[in-house]
Protein backbone atom coordinates (compact mmCIF):
# COMPACT_ATOMS: atom_id res chain seq x y z
CA UNK A 1 0.00 0.00 0.00
CA UNK A 2 3.07 2.24 0.76
CA UNK A 3 4.24 1.97 -3.02
CA UNK A 4 0.73 2.65 -4.28
CA UNK A 5 0.39 5.65 -1.99
CA UNK A 6 3.86 6.67 -3.12
CA UNK A 7 3.28 6.39 -7.14
CA UNK A 8 0.31 8.32 -6.50
CA UNK A 9 1.67 10.82 -4.72
CA UNK A 10 -0.13 10.75 -1.37
CA UNK A 11 0.51 10.14 1.94
CA UNK A 12 -0.18 5.75 2.99
CA UNK A 13 -3.44 6.90 4.98
CA UNK A 14 -5.29 8.65 2.34
CA UNK A 15 -5.46 5.50 0.00
CA UNK A 16 -7.07 3.82 3.22
CA UNK A 17 -9.56 6.75 2.86
CA UNK A 18 -10.59 4.78 -0.64
CA UNK A 19 -9.88 1.17 -0.30
CA UNK A 20 -9.71 -1.17 1.90
CA UNK A 21 -6.67 -3.14 0.96
CA UNK A 22 -5.01 -4.34 -2.05
CA UNK A 23 -7.53 -6.70 -2.84
CA UNK A 24 -10.15 -3.96 -2.57
CA UNK A 25 -8.01 -2.08 -5.50
CA UNK A 26 -7.87 -4.85 -7.14
CA UNK A 27 -11.61 -5.47 -7.49
CA UNK A 28 -12.12 -1.47 -7.68
CA UNK A 29 -9.89 -2.08 -10.76
CA UNK A 30 -11.33 -4.49 -12.12
CA UNK A 31 -15.05 -2.89 -11.82
CA UNK A 32 -13.84 -0.09 -13.58
CA UNK A 33 -12.12 -2.06 -16.51
CA UNK A 34 -14.62 -4.25 -16.60
CA UNK A 35 -17.36 -1.86 -17.50
CA UNK A 36 -15.13 0.10 -20.13
CA UNK A 37 -13.93 -3.11 -21.82
CA UNK A 38 -17.26 -4.69 -22.12
CA UNK A 39 -18.81 -1.38 -22.84
CA UNK A 40 -16.45 -2.02 -26.35
CA UNK A 41 -17.41 -5.41 -26.83
CA UNK A 42 -21.36 -4.10 -27.12
CA UNK A 43 -20.58 -1.71 -29.04
CA UNK A 44 -18.65 -3.97 -31.50
CA UNK A 45 -21.17 -6.73 -31.48
CA UNK A 46 -23.97 -4.74 -32.35
CA UNK A 47 -22.07 -3.07 -35.73
CA UNK A 48 -22.85 -6.11 -36.83
CA UNK A 49 -25.58 -7.55 -38.49
CA UNK A 50 -24.68 -11.90 -38.51
CA UNK A 51 -23.78 -13.63 -36.17
CA UNK A 52 -20.63 -14.83 -37.86
CA UNK A 53 -19.52 -10.84 -37.90
CA UNK A 54 -20.94 -10.49 -34.34
CA UNK A 55 -17.95 -13.05 -33.23
CA UNK A 56 -15.59 -11.61 -35.28
CA UNK A 57 -16.12 -8.16 -33.46
CA UNK A 58 -16.29 -9.92 -30.36
CA UNK A 59 -13.49 -11.85 -30.24
CA UNK A 60 -11.36 -9.25 -32.38
CA UNK A 61 -12.26 -6.43 -29.81
CA UNK A 62 -11.54 -9.08 -26.59
CA UNK A 63 -8.05 -10.01 -27.95
CA UNK A 64 -7.03 -5.99 -29.29
CA UNK A 65 -8.12 -4.96 -25.29
CA UNK A 66 -5.38 -7.61 -24.30
CA UNK A 67 -2.63 -6.57 -26.69
CA UNK A 68 -3.40 -2.79 -26.07
CA UNK A 69 -2.81 -3.24 -22.34
CA UNK A 70 -0.05 -5.75 -21.92
CA UNK A 71 0.48 -4.94 -18.00
CA UNK A 72 -3.23 -5.39 -17.32
CA UNK A 73 -3.78 -8.69 -19.27
CA UNK A 74 -0.99 -9.88 -17.04
CA UNK A 75 -2.36 -8.81 -13.91
CA UNK A 76 -5.47 -10.60 -14.93
CA UNK A 77 -3.75 -13.52 -15.81
CA UNK A 78 -1.99 -13.64 -12.23
CA UNK A 79 -5.48 -12.53 -10.27
CA UNK A 80 -7.12 -15.28 -11.92
CA UNK A 81 -5.14 -17.83 -10.66
CA UNK A 82 -5.63 -16.43 -7.09
CA UNK A 83 -7.94 -18.16 -4.70
CA UNK A 84 -9.25 -15.09 -3.10
CA UNK A 85 -12.86 -15.22 -2.56
CA UNK A 86 -13.61 -11.45 -3.35
CA UNK A 87 -11.43 -11.36 -6.24
CA UNK A 88 -13.06 -14.90 -8.04
CA UNK A 89 -16.55 -13.19 -7.46
CA UNK A 90 -15.59 -10.41 -9.42
CA UNK A 91 -13.99 -13.07 -12.43
CA UNK A 92 -17.28 -15.08 -12.29
CA UNK A 93 -19.07 -11.96 -12.50
CA UNK A 94 -16.83 -10.63 -15.73
CA UNK A 95 -17.26 -14.32 -17.11
CA UNK A 96 -20.98 -14.80 -17.05
CA UNK A 97 -21.40 -11.38 -18.80
CA UNK A 98 -19.13 -12.72 -21.98
CA UNK A 99 -20.44 -15.96 -21.73
CA UNK A 100 -23.99 -13.97 -21.94
CA UNK A 101 -23.01 -12.42 -24.73
CA UNK A 102 -21.76 -15.46 -26.80
CA UNK A 103 -24.91 -16.90 -25.97
CA UNK A 104 -27.22 -14.35 -27.44
CA UNK A 105 -24.81 -14.56 -30.41
CA UNK A 106 -25.16 -18.18 -30.67
CA UNK A 107 -28.84 -17.52 -30.66
CA UNK A 108 -28.69 -15.37 -33.35
CA UNK A 109 -26.91 -17.73 -35.54
CA UNK A 110 -29.25 -20.88 -34.93
CA UNK A 111 -32.33 -18.39 -36.11
CA UNK A 112 -30.25 -17.45 -38.52
CA UNK A 113 -29.56 -21.04 -40.02
CA UNK A 114 -25.51 -20.46 -39.85
CA UNK A 115 -25.30 -22.09 -36.71
CA UNK A 116 -26.69 -25.34 -35.75
CA UNK A 117 -29.54 -25.87 -33.53
CA UNK A 118 -27.85 -29.29 -31.71
CA UNK A 119 -25.19 -27.39 -29.77
CA UNK A 120 -24.96 -27.98 -25.95
CA UNK A 121 -24.39 -24.26 -25.60
CA UNK A 122 -22.92 -24.24 -22.31
CA UNK A 123 -20.40 -26.60 -23.74
CA UNK A 124 -19.98 -24.12 -27.19
CA UNK A 125 -19.68 -21.14 -24.85
CA UNK A 126 -17.05 -22.25 -22.29
CA UNK A 127 -15.46 -23.13 -25.48
CA UNK A 128 -15.07 -19.95 -27.03
CA UNK A 129 -14.43 -18.25 -23.92
CA UNK A 130 -11.69 -20.99 -23.32
CA UNK A 131 -10.19 -21.01 -26.79
CA UNK A 132 -10.34 -17.25 -26.46
CA UNK A 133 -8.42 -17.35 -23.03
CA UNK A 134 -5.51 -19.51 -24.09
CA UNK A 135 -4.45 -17.70 -27.25
CA UNK A 136 -4.19 -14.81 -24.91
CA UNK A 137 -1.97 -16.76 -22.16
CA UNK A 138 -0.26 -18.27 -25.07
CA UNK A 139 0.44 -15.02 -26.41
CA UNK A 140 1.79 -13.59 -23.03
CA UNK A 141 4.38 -16.62 -22.14
CA UNK A 142 5.76 -16.39 -26.19
CA UNK A 143 8.80 -15.85 -26.43
CA UNK A 144 8.23 -14.35 -30.16
CA UNK A 145 6.61 -10.79 -30.44
CA UNK A 146 3.87 -11.39 -32.43
CA UNK A 147 0.35 -9.19 -33.07
CA UNK A 148 -2.39 -11.56 -30.85
CA UNK A 149 -5.29 -9.64 -32.57
CA UNK A 150 -4.00 -11.78 -36.19
CA UNK A 151 -5.49 -14.64 -34.18
CA UNK A 152 -8.96 -13.39 -34.33
CA UNK A 153 -9.79 -14.60 -37.55
CA UNK A 154 -8.39 -18.26 -36.95
CA UNK A 155 -10.46 -18.18 -33.82
CA UNK A 156 -13.29 -17.36 -35.50
CA UNK A 157 -12.90 -20.26 -38.58
CA UNK A 158 -12.43 -22.54 -35.97
CA UNK A 159 -15.34 -22.36 -33.56
CA UNK A 160 -17.60 -21.99 -37.29
CA UNK A 161 -16.27 -24.60 -38.95
CA UNK A 162 -14.59 -26.61 -36.53
CA UNK A 163 -11.56 -29.02 -36.97
CA UNK A 164 -13.73 -32.12 -39.03
CA UNK A 165 -13.59 -32.61 -42.79
CA UNK A 166 -17.11 -32.21 -43.78
CA UNK A 167 -15.85 -34.35 -46.92
CA UNK A 168 -14.95 -37.44 -44.74
CA UNK A 169 -16.84 -37.86 -41.26
CA UNK A 170 -15.58 -41.26 -40.60
CA UNK A 171 -18.86 -42.63 -41.16
CA UNK A 172 -17.75 -44.26 -44.75
CA UNK A 173 -15.60 -46.26 -42.61
CA UNK A 174 -18.00 -47.73 -40.21
CA UNK A 175 -17.00 -45.79 -37.34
Amino acid sequence: MSQIAKEAGVADGTIYLYFKNKDDILVQFFNYKTKQIFAGFREEVDKADNARDKFRNLVYRHLEEFQRDRDMALVYQAVTLQKNELIQENIREMSKMYLDIVSEIIERGQEEGTLRRDLYLGLVKHFILGAVESTITNWLRSKRDYDLVSMADPLIDLFIRGIGNPENTGKENGQ
